[in-house]
């Protein structure tokens, strides 16, 4: 059907507002305009103004202004065409006459709505029959209640080539395999058989709670782990984003939005009693979705998990963002602990963690930051300045002039402070290194942090870190090859302990002259100097009880756990810097969100110190 603008200003014409808006929320008469509290925050006092003669309402708390037509998408969740068919039949209006290709797609895609419907209701039964006691025994293991299994019709698709086709027999084949149920072979000899085999069937909707694709999870061993439909009429991946039907009104009522990975991170969110999350389908986020997350909140929340996977996910949904940018609409980013996604956290720490990370949720401009800064090294002028350079061309893809503008202020800003800063005395040149200045690493200049957070980036001199880096330097003397592997990681310490950072210097500068070395020949490599000793001695330190400082200790245990007493030590200044500046700008604020983000670094700080403890337990026997 063709909608002409005429058309649809009578229809606006036709529908007289505040009584649409009055079906669903208490309005009342202000003068010539209509007052009501604003459905899309949770307030008081009325700042929704409703005027039936311009046919607009607009909040001066929120900013949500529309028409009745904007009223039906924004605040009913219904599709345009739907909410204007609606308006249509209230206002006694026909709609213009279907065009004969479109009625035939309609009707097409009402059929595949029912064998899609049919599918749903038939792996339901197999979840609950004999065949699905894997199923459930693995909704059990994950913590997942009959009643969030009831909430989500989540299913079973038995590991047979043709139970499903056997049941939807009444629907012909060809919509089965137009519908993404079954897959139909190249060869015309081969009959077509299930495509989802095995796996727990996750229903997916649109936004009107029609299910439309499944994804299917593997129970056992097997890839791919999740499986997706195909691209159908129905189904459009990169449009697409689970659990909208539900997450919508939520999200409308809470002002909040989050974006996580998996279905399975939106099932066990929404069982701890968080309804407004959504999850895209397999693939990075999308343009169309973010604008659609954007037509429910101004700045949705991306929580994604805490691997390199995860974060490089938030990075590419940040760098689609940035071209999309306008006033008001932007991202922020929920950064989990590492190695963790939202189910994890909510089952080991509970609700009141996770809130407590989503609360501390950094803006688009500080990932995109943090990303560049820490991407490569920038010891060198031509690194500082390929920095520049890529901050510079990330800034050029917003569209918006007054955003690019203030993005490229910003970054000029911290680039500026963080190689430009005035020093209080004249740098040193001598041959040694200079912590308070920068310091040379295996060969590398150092660059020091800011001066605001320096003393906080230095490891400190007595206590669980000064412990915990003497075991890591003594388990590089026993296993040197691990040098080598966490060479990035080594270099970004800086001990406030000269000796030992001169010991670490000259582990890194032998790691870099010989790829592989034996714990005999990098002795030999130190010499008889004052670090000999000093590495003797770490050998010999039988009060250091870690994994990887005892001469017996099995290669692949010792070796595992010195990876990880590294990244903690790594983390702990880092954290360190990051709570001083937080404690400052929380005296400064004053505020929840300020407050929020303090108690969640001290919290990942208490954590950090108590896996240096396990650490250093003595090896059972």
């Amino acid at each position: 059907m063709s909608l002409t603008p005429q058309w649809l200003d009578e229809l606006r014409a036709r529908t007289t507002l505040s009584t649409l808006i009055g079906k669903t929320i208490k309005v009342q008469k202000a003068g010539r305009e209509y007052k009501a509290c604003c459905p899309f925050h949770n307030e008081k006092t009325p700042s929704f103004t409703i005027n039936d003669e311009k046919g607009f309402y607009h909040c001066f708390g929120c900013g949500a202004h529309g028409d009745a037509i904007r009223w039906m998408t924004d605040q009913r969740g219904l599709p345009f065409l739907d909410a204007v068919k609606e308006l249509a039949v209230a206002a006694g209006m026909e709609l213009p006459a279907p065009h004969p290709r479109a009625a035939k797609r309609a009707e097409q895609a009402k059929s595949l709505h029912d064998v899609t419907a049919a599918a749903q209701n038939w792996f339901e039964d197999q979840l609950g029959s004999l065949d699905g006691a894997e199923a459930r025994a693995y909704l059990q293991k994950r913590g997942l209640t009959d009643a969030t299994r009831r909430a989500f019709s989540l299913g079973f698709a038995p590991d047979s080539r043709g139970k499903l086709k056997t049941a939807l027999r009444d629907f012909p084949e060809e919509m089965l395999v137009e519908a993404g149920m079954l897959i139909k072979p190249e060869d015309e000899k081969r009959e077509s058989y299930d495509r989802f085999r095995g796996r727990l069937m996750i229903p997916i909707r649109d936004q009107r709670g029609r299910v439309i694709a499944f994804g299917g999870r593997i129970l056992g061993q097997g890839e791919p782990k999740y499986l997706n439909s195909p691209e159908t009429p129905l189904f459009d991946k990169g449009r697409t984003l689970y659990n909208l039907d539900k997450a919508a009104p939520a999200a409308r009522k809470s002002g909040r939005i989050i974006v996580v990975e998996g279905y399975m991170d939106v099932i066990a969110i929404a069982q701890a009693g968080i309804a407004e999350a959504v999850a895209p389908l397999g693939t990075a986020l999308t343009e169309p979705q973010i604008e659609k997350l954007w037509s429910m909140v101004e700045t949705p929340i991306l929580c994604f998990d805490g691997d390199s996977a995860g974060q490089r996910a938030a990075i590419r949904a940040a760098h689609r963002a940035l071209p999309l940018l306008r006033p008001g609409h932007s991202l922020a980013f929920a950064i989990l602990p590492a190695g963790q996604d939202p189910d994890d956290l909510l089952r080991a720490e509970g609700l009141k963690a996770f809130e407590a990370i989503l609360s501390a949720a950094i803006p688009l401009a500080d990932l995109i930051w943090r990303s560049e800064h820490d991407a490569v090294p920038l010891a060198t002028p031509e690194e500082r300045a390929g920095l520049k350079q890529r901050l510079g061309a990330l800034t050029a893809t917003i569209a918006d002039g007054d955003i690019r503008a203030l993005y490229g202020r910003l970054f000029k800003e911290r680039y500026d402070a963080l190689f430009f800063a005035p020093r209080s005395t004249p740098p040193r040149f001598s041959g040694k290194p200079n912590l308070r200045g920068g310091t040379m690493k295996g060969g590398r200049w150092i660059a020091p942090p800011p001066p605001a957070t320096q003393d906080a980036m230095a490891i400190r001199e007595t206590g669980a870190d000064q412990l915990l880096l003497r075991a890591v330097l003594a388990g590089l003397l026993r296993f040197p090859g691990e040098i080598v592997t966490h060479r990035e990681a080594l270099s970004s310490l800086v001990p406030s302990d000269s000796g030992l950072a001169n010991l670490l210097d000259a582990l890194l500068e032998a790691a870099d002259r010989q790829e592989t070395v034996e714990t005999e020949a990098l002795l030999t490599i130190l010499g008889s100097t004052e670090l000999y000793n000093m590495a003797k001695g770490l050998l010999r330190a039988d009060a250091l009880h870690f994994t990887f400082t005892q001469a017996e200790a099995e290669g692949w245990r010792a070796q595992r756990d010195l990876a990880e007493a590294i990244g903690v030590l790594v983390a702990m200044p880092r954290i360190e810097a990051e709570l001083v500046a937080a404690t400052r700008a929380m005296a400064e604020n004053l505020d929840e969100a300020s407050f929020a983000r303090q108690q969640s670094l001290r919290k990942l700080k208490e954590d950090l110190a108590a896996r240096a403890a396990e650490l250093a337990q003595p090896p059972e026997e």
